[in-house]
Formats: C-alpha cells, structure tokens, sequence
C-alpha cells in the first residue's frame, strides 16, 4: 500500500509541476495531495516537500491554518482571469462563459475567504 500511495504523491508532484506552467492546471492542490499521500507512504518525500523552499511554506500555511498567502491569492485571481479573458476573446459559447463564470467564481470566493499565510 505504501508504494500506491508514494506513486500517487509523485503523480500529484508531476501535475504540480506541470501547473506552474499551465495556469488551467491548479499547482498548490496537487502539492497538498502530494503532501497527504507522502504522509503515508514515505517520511523521506514527505519531509522533502514539506521543508522545500518554494512549496513547503504553502503546503504548512494551508495544514496548520488553512491559509494562502496573499501572493498567491493575487497569482490565483490572475490566473483566473487571464482563462476567463482568454475564453471571452476565443468566443467560447455563452453557456460555457456563464459555467466558467459560476465555477471560477465560487473557486475565488473560496480562495480568498481563507486566512491569509
């Protein structure tokens, strides 16, 4: 069990990873689940992501008081709203605009509710 859940930690790194450069892909959250599934599977992993430079503040601010830092806040708002202009200017049907709006919306409103880091 603990190789499935070391596998799914480096699965959700690989994602993370991958987010950074894609802003439809959502880095911070594969990093808590990396985090999660490190947890149980490998002190090693975990230890490496919690105590990384760049990630390991995230990940504690989120599991110590469910916080994000103000940066992120704003790269988060950013990201979102360059996907949401993208899809405007790209004439994405309204349907879909009006998903997007509700979805990314209600995904603001969570972010930015939370203690800040």
């Amino acid at each position: 069990m603990r190789y499935l859940w070391a596998g799914l930690g480096l699965f959700c790194v690989a994602l993370a990873v991958v987010g950074v450069a894609l802003p439809l892909l959502p880095t911070v959250p594969f990093l808590l689940l990396a985090a999660f599934f490190f947890a149980r599977s490998s002190s090693r992993l975990h230890n490496w992501l919690i105590t990384h430079r760049t990630f390991g503040p995230m990940i504690l601010d989120w599991q110590t008081s469910g916080a994000i830092r103000p940066a992120a806040k704003k790269a988060a708002t950013l990201s979102v709203a360059a996907v949401f202009g993208l899809s405007a200017l790209i004439s994405v049907p309204n349907h879909v605009l009006i998903i997007q709006a509700v979805v990314l919306g209600g995904v603001m409103a969570f972010i930015w509710t939370r203690p800040n880091g």
